[in-house]
C-alpha cells in the first residue's frame, strides 16, 4: 500500500519513479526518485528527493542509481535532489549515521554504516541532521521515576498555563483525529523542510494507527476546553515485528495483539509532539512528556524513544534534555545539485 500510486493519498500530490540496479538476473539496489509537489508550494524552491535506497558496497551501483534518479527529476526542473526520504519528512527519512549499536524504533529506519559513504561519495553533502532520544531504563525492566524537581516544576506550569491533560478518547476517534488535524500543520509550519499533511494523509495515517494505540500515551493538552497541544507516543512494534523470520504476516499480527493486551511491549516512541505557536516556550513540551513518561510506565513500557528532532530546534531539544533524555541516534538528510 505504501507503494501503491493509488492508495497511498501522498500521490494526491506527489508522484514518483522507482529503479532497480541489476547485475547479470542478480538485483544489486534500488531507489525511488520523488517529485513532492506540496514541498515545492510551501518552500517555493525545486527540491526533489530519493529515497527507498538499499545497495550493496559498490560505488559504481550507488553512482548509477543515484543518477538515475537525478534524470528524472531533472527532467522534471528540479535542481536539487535531497534525501533519504521514503517518501518525505512526515515518513520514514533520513540516513543514520551514528548510533548503529541499538536496533531501530517503530517507523525509524536503519541501515548499512557504509551508505554514508556511498552517498558522499557521489557528491552529496549535509543539509541537516535529525537527532534522536532516549529515556527511562535502559534495560526495559523497571521504572525510571522522574525526578522530583522535575514534578514539581511540571505541576507549577500546569497551574501557571491553567492547563488541563486527559489521554485521547476512543469513543470519539473520528473528532479526536479532526483536533489533532487543527494543530499539525500550525505546530510546524516553521520548521526547516516541513510539508504540510492532508486531511486524507492524517485520516490514512489514523486509520492505520488506530488498532495499536494506546489511549493513555496519547495525551491532549487543553486550555479553556480548547486543545492546544497534544503527544503521540505508541508501543514499539519492532519488538515484536523483528522476531518475524518467516515472512508470514499472520502469526506476527496474533503476537502483536497479544503483546498488546498483556502489555509485554517494554519499549514506546514518540514520533510527534504538536502545541500551538502561542503556547511554544512555556514548558507546554515538559508537561506533555511527563505525562507520556509516567502513564507508559503504567503500562509497562519503561523506555522511550522521542525525536526527530532537528539539529537547530533548541526549544524542542532543550526540553527533552530537561526531561532527562540524551541524544542516542543522528540521522542526516543530504542534498546535490542534479
Amino acid at each position: 500500500m505504501l507503494l501503491s500510486r493509488t492508495k497511498n493519498p501522498f500521490f494526491e500530490h506527489a508522484e514518483a519513479e522507482y529503479f532497480l540496479a541489476e547485475r547479470g538476473d542478480r538485483v544489486v539496489g534500488r531507489i525511488a526518485a520523488i517529485a513532492n509537489r506540496l514541498h515545492n508550494e510551501t518552500h517555493d524552491d525545486r527540491v526533489g528527493f530519493f529515497g527507498f535506497f538499499e545497495a550493496e558496497d559498490d560505488s559504481a551501483v550507488a553512482d548509477a542509481l543515484f543518477e538515475a534518479a537525478a534524470a528524472w527529476l531533472r527532467a522534471r526542473g528540479f535542481d536539487t535532489m535531497r534525501g533519504p526520504a521514503s517518501f518525505s519528512v512526515n515518513d520514514e527519512c533520513g540516513l543514520l549515521v551514528a548510533g548503529f549499536d541499538t536496533p531501530p524504533a517503530l517507523m525509524m529506519p536503519h541501515n548499512p554504516r557504509y551508505y554514508a559513504a556511498l552517498i558522499e561519495g557521489a557528491g552529496f553533502t549535509k543539509a541537516k541532521d535529525l537527532l534522536v532520544y532516549q529515556g527511562g531504563d535502559r534495560t526495559f525492566r523497571a521504572y525510571d521515576p522522574v525526578p522530583e524537581r522535575l514534578e514539581r516544576a511540571v505541576t507549577i506550569m500546569r497551574e501557571r498555563m491553567g492547563i488541563t491533560i486527559r489521554p485521547l478518547n476512543m469513543k470519539d476517534f473520528p473528532a479526536e483525529v479532526e483536533r489533532i488535524k487543527a494543530i499539525y500543520n500550525a505546530a510546524w509550519e516553521k520548521n526547516w523542510g516541513f510539508v504540510p499533511m492532508t486531511d486524507h494523509e492524517i485520516d490514512h495515517l489514523a486509520h492505520q494507527f488506530k488498532p495499536v494505540v494506546v489511549a493513555d500515551i496519547v495525551p491532549f493538552a487543553e486550555k479553556d476546553g480548547k486543545v492546544v497541544g497534544f503527544g503521540l507516543a505508541l508501543p514499539d512494534l519492532n519488538t515484536v515485528f523483528r522476531g518475524n523470520r518467516s515472512g508470514r504476516m499472520f502469526p506476527v499480527v496474533l503476537k502483536l495483539l497479544w503483546a498488546l493486551k498483556r502489555e509485554t511491549i517494554r519499549r514506546a516512541r514518540i514520533p510527534l509532539l504538536g502545541i500551538l505557536p502561542e503556547y511554544r516556550g512555556k514548558g507546554l513540551d515538559a508537561v506533555l512528556y511527563h505525562w507520556i513518561w509516567t502513564r507508559a510506565a503504567q503500562h509497562g513500557m519503561y523506555w522511550g524513544e522521542a525525536g526527530w528532532i532537528l539539529e537547530d530546534n533548541p526549544a524542542m531539544n532543550a526540553g527533552l534534555l530537561k526531561m532527562r533524555f540524551e541524544v542516542y541516534k543522528t540521522y542526516r538528510l543530504y542534498d546535490r545539485p542534479v
